[in-house]
């Protein structure tokens, strides 16, 4: 059987965790940030997971990433 291929896109958006969990960047943070707080621009800042109904097909973009 041939080898699988990642495909790029997903695999510069989408990070793995050591549990399997994906990791992704917080959306809204490119730009109209004046009218956004510095609270919600700070949260806003960090990787958030990826919900657990999206999972599967990410996985299916990033065959090797599963650990």
């Amino acid at each position: 059987m041939p080898k699988l291929k990642t495909n790029r896109a997903a695999a510069k958006r989408f990070k793995f965790s050591k549990n399997n969990k994906i990791k992704r960047k917080s959306m809204n943070t490119r730009h109209i940030l004046t009218k956004k707080g510095p609270k919600r621009r700070r949260r806003l800042r960090g990787m958030t997971l990826v919900n657990g109904s999206d999972w599967k097909s990410i996985v299916r973009l990033m065959p090797y990433g599963v650990r």
